[in-house]
């Protein structure tokens, strides 16, 4: 899920020594941005190529809004049986299935019927809340438990009435198949970001790393300092303040639990997840934000993730920190 608009590129001063290209575009319903250092000037129309190819791959596959992708016929498959997937989609699915049962169902992609109940999915927009009845009749189609994989055959079933969303996974994993696009073109400097998810290796054209900055929620900069962090590894950051509808004085977050089939209340306000793979820091980032900020650590320090956890209270932004996260800071 996701969403990074608290992160922001800080580019350190500094001669150049190898130039900087850049690509930009629109895809999966959001933009994206590339950046590259090569020593040798790379073919912008490989580059684009490349990239272009990654993007429509996994919205093919992966998207909620294409009525023809691989995810919404699984999603539209006659029940009970088993759905086959091509080999990204079946492993995104994958991945997802693992988060939740390590997070308890904190995240869950079988989520969509409730996300699009409450306003935020292929239906549009509301203005207030759902009945109890219709939040009720859509959490009888949800739960990650009823499903099942197939590894040989990558293949997951399909219960009935399972509607998979990976929107806060897919974006990271989009992330990924651009960097190993790269990989093949012998690009090994870059910066990489599709969705205000990013993932960056190597150095810049002056010789430094790759750096971002996490801003304050609302950009209250006055309120919480910005930190600096990134070298060679993915970030990923999720919000309350992104997307949201206010109804009888009371914010309703676009972020839904699924334990309670509504929007989360805590006093989270971002939280961004630092990893190797872009994929699972999108995938952690919207569980945490659905654990909050003294949950989502302990989860943090017990499987050694790097992630930082802004909460409002009484006394303005506080900001705490998992001991991992302390490798990823700008020295």
């Amino acid at each position: 899920m996701n969403a990074a608009a608290l992160v922001r590129r800080v580019l350190p001063r500094g001669l150049l020594r190898w130039p900087v290209r850049a690509w930009n575009g629109s895809s999966m319903g959001t933009t994206w941005s590339v950046k590259v250092c090569a020593r040798r000037r790379p073919e912008a129309t490989r580059v684009q190529a490349a990239i272009d190819a990654a993007l429509a791959g996994v919205d093919r596959e992966m998207s909620t809004w294409r009525a023809d992708s691989d995810l919404n016929r699984y999603n539209r498959a006659a029940a009970p049986g088993w759905v086959a997937l091509p080999e990204d989609c079946y492993r995104v699915v994958a991945t997802a299935l693992d988060v939740a049962a390590q997070t308890d169902g904190a995240y869950d992609p079988t989520v969509g019927p409730l996300v699009n109940l409450w306003g935020f999915g292929p239906d549009g927009r509301r203005a207030e809340p759902p009945a109890v009845e219709a939040i009720e009749r859509a959490r009888a189609d949800c739960g990650w438990q009823r499903l099942r994989r197939d590894e040989a055959q990558r293949a997951v079933w399909q219960p009935g009435g399972a509607q998979l969303d990976l929107s806060a996974i897919a974006k990271g994993f989009a992330v990924d198949q651009v960097c190993a696009q790269l990989h093949a073109l012998d690009i090994h400097d870059y910066l990489v970001e599709v969705g205000g998810e990013l993932r960056a290796q190597g150095r810049r054209g002056d010789g430094r790393p790759w750096y971002v900055a996490i801003e304050a929620p609302d950009d209250d900069s006055a309120a919480l300092p910005l930190v600096g962090v990134l070298r060679d590894g993915a970030i990923a950051t999720s919000g309350d303040y992104l997307r949201y509808f206010e109804s009888a004085g009371q914010r309703y977050s676009h972020t839904i639990d699924p334990r309670t089939a509504e929007p989360v209340r805590h006093a989270l306000a971002s939280v961004s997840v630092l990893h190797e793979q872009t994929m699972l820091a999108d995938a952690y980032a919207t569980a945490f934000s659905v654990l909050g900020a003294e949950a989502g650590l302990a989860f943090a320090q017990r499987h050694g993730i790097a992630a930082r956890f802004v909460s409002r209270e009484a006394q303005g932004l506080v900001s705490v920190e998992s001991s991992a996260f302390a490798r990823f800071r700008r020295a």
